[in-house]
């Protein structure tokens, strides 16, 4: 199985911020997530939801195809 969540390390590597502001990202990514009524995990964001909202909607197979 693929990974369903991205850690804030992970985030921070892909978007070149500091962990801090990953931080601040994912908190931000998960709000949004819990008003629509989905569970999520304090410090991973789902890695769908990342690569819609903050990668203008690149695929999985693209980011890791541009490491």
């Amino acid at each position: 199985m693929k990974d369903l969540f991205m850690k804030v390390d992970e985030v921070a590597k892909v978007l070149g911020v500091s962990k801090s502001y990953a931080y601040k990202l994912v908190h931000k990514l998960n709000g949004e997530l819990g008003e629509k009524g989905y569970l999520t995990v304090a410090g991973r964001v789902s890695t769908k939801y990342f690569l819609e909202k903050v990668c203008y909607g690149q695929s999985e197979k693209t980011m890791k195809g541009s490491e």
